[in-house]
C-alpha cells in the first residue's frame, strides 16, 4: 500500500512532540516536511524542539522549515506557559548550538506551496498550532488549498468553552484572522479535532503512566519532558476540578495525527459549515458550528465528536 504523504505544521509543545513521534512511527505515513510557527513558545524554540524530537525518533532526514513568528494582525500575544516557557517543560539543560544549520533555508510557507504543488491531491496537511502559515500560503498561492488531499486541524471549539479565553481555544485565539481565512477559503476536505473533542475523549492517568514508563527512546523522552509540566500532572488536573470533562490526561495534537493515520479512529463526526468569530470582547477566536445552515455556506467540514480509544491507545503505544 502506498504511503500517505503528510506535511505537519506545528508549534511544538509537549503534545505536538507526542503527535510528531506518533506520525514518525506510523508506517503508513511519509512525512514530506515539518513546518514551524509560533504558538506554545517562540518560533526559534519551536524549530529546536522539532529537531530534537526528530533526533529522538532517529528521523533527522525529515526536513524542518521555519515559518511565522507572529499572527497576521496585531502584536504577538504572550506565549502560554502551559508546557513551560520553551514548550517542552523547561527540563532541557542543553540546547543544540548548531540548530539553525540543521534547518532548511526555504521559508515554511514557500515549502508548503512547493511540496503540495509537486504532489497535487496527494498531500494531507496536519495543522497542530496557530494557522498563520496556512493563511499565508493561500494568500501567496490561492490554488494551494485546491491541490491538497485533505486538511486536518487540531484547534477551535464546538461548544463555546474556551481554554485561554471565555469562549476561545488557544490555537485559534493566538491568530483568529488566520483561523478565519483557513476555514473560509480552504475548500478541500477538512477535519477538525476541537478542544472539546480531545477533552471528552481523554485517557486514564494509569495509561499515561504506562506510556511514559515504556523502555523506548520515545517513552524516556516523554517521561523527561512531562516530569515538571503541570499540564501533565494528575494532581494539578484534579485540583482544578474540571466540571466539564472530568479527570484524565489529554495529548491534544495526537488526536489530529491519529485521525490522519487511521480515519476509523474517529467514530462520530458533525458535518456542517463553520466560521471563526473575529469581533467582540468575549467571543473573538471562537469557532461557531452552523448546524442549521444559517450562513448559507456550501463548504462543510467534519468536526470530530467521538473517538475509538482502543485504537488511539494503540497508536500512542507504538510511537
Amino acid at each position: 500500500m502506498a504511503q500517505k504523504l503528510v506535511i505537519i505544521d506545528t508549534d511544538a509543545g509537549i503534545d505536538d512532540a507526542q503527535a510528531i513521534m506518533m506520525a514518525a512511527a506510523a508506517p503508513s505515513l511519509q512525512i514530506l516536511g515539518i513546518t514551524c510557527c509560533f504558538g506554545n513558545t517562540d518560533v526559534d524554540n519551536v524549530c529546536q524542539n522539532v529537531l530534537l524530537v526528530l533526533s529522538v525518533c532517529e528521523r533527522t532526514q525529515i526536513p524542518v522549515f521555519q515559518g511565522a513568528a507572529g499572527p497576521l494582525v496585531g502584536a504577538t500575544k504572550a506565549f502560554s506557559d502551559h508546557f513551560g516557557t520553551d514548550g517542552l517543560g523547561d527540563v532541557l539543560e542543553d540546547r543544540d548550538p548548531q540548530w539553525k544549520e540543521k534547518l532548511q533555508r526555504e521559508h515554511a510557507v514557500n515549502a508548503m506551496i512547493r511540496l503540495v504543488a509537486a504532489n497535487p491531491k496527494q498531500v494531507s496537511l496536519v495543522a497542530l498550532g496557530p494557522l498563520t502559515n496556512l493563511a499565508l500560503a493561500i494568500r501567496l498561492d490561492p490554488s494551494f488549498q485546491q491541490n491538497l488531499k485533505e486538511l486536518v486541524i487540531m484547534g477551535g471549539n464546538m461548544e463555546g468553552k474556551g481554554n485561554v479565553s471565555l469562549c476561545g481555544e488557544f490555537n485559534f485565539v493566538m491568530d483568529p484572522e488566520s483561523a478565519f481565512i483557513v476555514l473560509e477559503e480552504y475548500l478541500c476536505p477538512t477535519r477538525i479535532a476541537s478542544w472539546e473533542y480531545c477533552c471528552r475523549n481523554k485517557l486514564e492517568w494509569e495509561f499515561f503512566e504506562k506510556l511514559i514508563n515504556e523502555d523506548t527512546p520515545a517513552g524516556r523522552f516523554m517521561k523527561m519532558i512531562t516530569s515538571k509540566c503541570w499540564g501533565y500532572s494528575k494532581e494539578a488536573m484534579l485540583s482544578k476540578r474540571d466540571v466539564y470533562f472530568g479527570p484524565g490526561f489529554v495529548s491534544y495534537d495526537a488526536y489530529a495525527v491519529a485521525a490522519c493515520i487511521d480515519s476509523s479512529v474517529v467514530t462520530e463526526s458533525i458535518e456542517c459549515a463553520v466560521r471563526v468569530e473575529l469581533q467582540g470582547e468575549l467571543c473573538r477566536g471562537m469557532m461557531v458550528l452552523d448546524q442549521r445552515n444559517k450562513l448559507n455556506k456550501s463548504h462543510r467540514v467534519s468536526v470530530m465528536k467521538t473517538c475509538d480509544l482502543t485504537k488511539f491507545r494503540q497508536l500512542l503505544m507504538i510511537s
